[in-house]
């Protein structure tokens, strides 16, 4: 069975949900004109039948002052009566005096004054259509002491018409937006539908493992930009079988060295009765051992952290003394490379919730970074700041440093910035990984040749 193009999917499922956001839209901007027409209004009369009340209500509370006069003279002289009619009305709900000069005989209909007289702020409001089908909206305010009534009257045919005007325009507009895109349609599916195609055809060249295939951009646009990202993750993914490749080669010769130290020293040590001789290369034999037990455990790590089963065994841990242990840990080693390590031990306290054999971790590789990275008779030195909400720890050596170009990438994981020096290159994303897990971050600074600083914040127990 031929399967529908999906250029004629994405024409005819897009066609429809733009015809019926347009009527959305055009729906949505009438009853927007109207509830701002119609409250424009409804202030309007409300605020002159309160302004009239008002005035009344101080002539009605001035004893010298004639309050039906004063009540004649407010509605005959109504100044906006070519906008809205006023209306004073008696205690018994009969319209007395008209700013038209009409005034109605009988009983007139009036649900804003019902609604006055019943609620408790003597106030109503009601739109309407009057006999003659005109539209009107009225506001009757009722003065209590007196009895009588302020009643504002307004048509709303030419606010109506306005707002249909408005709907009118939106429709046309949506009508014609609906036109052009029913016109463009097909020459801008079709403007997708090929470079979608190459796309395809290029993914199915990357998934066989040909990552020197590129997309042709050619276009200064949102298609351009897909291709140009497109073409992006192909660079990346080449560049990640590259470092992949390299980091292989590099465990593999970095397993190699201590393996062959061991192996090396195994069959000296068998064959030779010195007890100098014997210690020493047990030193060595311990020393490599150690070195290859670190490579696989942060081998083992990344494997946990790229399967998401890298765990925390969290608990109030002294940062400081982990810290400390870890710079002692490292002093013996830095004298023997001829670096310097300044770390000032103090008594404070700063308490962290985490793992603290994780932390150790951390400070571990960071310093080892300083050292295996410094100059001979150079220093790495070790600080700390403790704030209100984290700590603030500085490891800072004055080595090679890293470029530029080099120091956004330190963290990916299997990156080196120098192979001449020993490792695998993912303990470093390994330390950045843990630090994450504790709410921190891990944040470097460098200059080449001039020297490296790393800064571990992590928040502690308050």
């Amino acid at each position: 069975m031929r399967r529908k193009s999906i250029a004629t999917q994405w024409f005819f499922n897009s066609f429809s949900v733009v015809a019926v956001l347009l009527l959305a839209i055009d729906i949505a901007c009438f009853f927007i004109a109207r509830g701002y027409y119609y409250g424009a209004a409804q202030q309007y009369i409300e605020t002159e039948a309160n302004i009239v009340a008002g005035v009344l209500e101080r002539f009605y509370d001035d004893t010298s002052s004639d309050y039906a006069e004063e009540m004649r003279i407010s509605v005959e002289e109504f100044e906006k009566k070519n906008q809205a009619e006023l209306m004073a009305i008696n205690p018994e709900g009969k319209v007395y005096l008209s700013s038209s000069g009409f005034t109605p005989s009988g009983d007139s209909d009036m649900p804003d004054y019902e609604i006055a007289a019943s609620s408790v702020e003597k106030k109503g409001f009601y739109t309407g259509i009057l006999p003659n089908s005109e539209k009107y909206m009225a506001f009757t305010v009722i003065h209590r002491p007196s009895g009588n009534a302020i009643r504002i009257i307004t048509s709303l045919d030419k606010i109506d018409d306005c707002i249909s005007g408005i709907t009118l325009a939106i429709g046309g507009a949506s009508l014609a937006v609906m036109l052009l895109l029913l016109t463009l349609g097909l020459y801008f599916v079709r403007s997708i539908v090929y470079p979608v195609m190459q796309v395809s055809t290029t993914a199915k060249k990357l998934a066989t493992g040909d990552f020197s295939v590129r997309i042709d951009v050619g276009r200064d646009d949102e298609i351009g930009e897909l291709c140009s990202v497109f073409n992006y993750m192909a660079d990346e993914l080449e560049s990640s079988e590259n470092i992949k490749n390299e980091f292989i080669s590099s465990v593999s010769h970095e397993l190699r060295t201590p393996l062959t130290a061991i192996k090396g020293w195994s069959e000296t040590l068998l064959e030779i009765d010195d007890e100098e001789t014997r210690r020493k290369g047990m030193q060595i034999i311990n020393s490599e051992t150690e070195r290859l037990s670190g490579m696989v455990e942060e081998l083992l790590d990344f494997s946990r952290i790229q399967n998401g089963r890298f765990t925390l065994n969290k608990a109030p841990t002294d940062v400081i003394a982990e810290l400390g242990e870890a710079a002692l840990i490292y002093e013996e080693k830095a004298k023997k490379e001829d670096i310097s390590i300044f770390y000032e031990e103090t008594d404070e306290i700063a308490v962290v919730n985490g793992d603290g054999n994780r932390l150790r971790q951390v400070f571990i590789n960071v310093i080892d970074n300083a050292v295996k990275y410094g100059r001979k008779g150079g220093f790495v030195k070790i600080s700390y700041s403790v704030g209100d909400r984290n700590i603030s720890i500085s490891v800072r050596d004055n080595g090679c440093g890293i470029s530029e170009t080099e120091l956004p990438r330190v963290k990916e994981k299997f990156y080196k910035a120098n192979n001449t020096v020993r490792g695998s290159g993912i303990g470093l994303a390994v330390a950045d990984e843990i630090v994450r897990l504790h709410g921190g971050e891990l944040l470097i600074s460098s200059k080449q040749d001039e020297g490296t600083e790393v800064k571990i914040i992590l928040p502690i127990v308050t």
